[in-house]
């Protein structure tokens, strides 16, 4: 199998893993909902969407395009950062539960989650949205698309984690008391 078609069959992979992504989120977002969940943020969450299909559209496109030589270092170390931001994204999913969707949507009375990655950072899915974009690209050096995502998307995050922690700012800490 040629390293183009292997890296076209790669973002299919992750254009499949954000169908479930999906899948997960809307669920999720309907059991928040249930549970009187508000959200806040939609202006932005359009711009999201574009920007992500954009990322595996973009990539394969400049792949096919450019058809650039790709060094095996390049490709194999950029491969192995797609893999562990997927394991981040999934942590992520997994720690928050129910809670997580794509949505910022925020259930009164429940605190912050402060387990799994968010002991250590207080966005980390976002840590693995920016490794992922620089690195599906650069599997195939497609270096115009990484570029072009990261700035855009560090736009994108600029307000979407104003948003979050907006939203977040109201709901209680852990010992029960509000924030201030």
């Amino acid at each position: 199998m040629t390293t183009l078609l292997a890296f076209t069959v790669l973002v299919a992979l992750v254009g499949l893993e954000r169908v479930a992504e999906l899948v997960v989120s809307v669920r999720n977002a309907a059991w928040s909902r249930e549970r009187g969940g508000v959200e806040t943020g939609q202006g932005h969450f359009p711009f999201m969407v574009v920007l992500h299909t954009g990322l595996l559209v973009g990539a394969l496109i400049e792949a096919w395009v450019r058809r650039p030589d790709v060094p095996s270092l390049l490709a194999w170390s950029m491969l192995a950062l797609v893999v562990a931001s997927q394991a981040l994204r999934w942590w992520c999913i997994t720690t928050l539960g129910r809670r997580w969707n794509t949505r910022v949507i925020v259930v009164p009375g429940l605190p912050p989650v402060r387990s799994g990655p968010y002991r250590l950072i207080p966005h980390p899915n976002y840590v693995a949205v920016v490794v992922e974009g620089v690195a599906l690209p650069l599997v195939h050096a497609a270096w115009i698309t990484a570029l072009v995502f990261t700035v855009l998307n560090a736009g994108l995050l600029a307000v979407r984690i104003r948003t979050e922690n907006a939203a977040l700012a109201g709901l209680p800490r852990e010992d029960g008391l509000a924030r201030a």
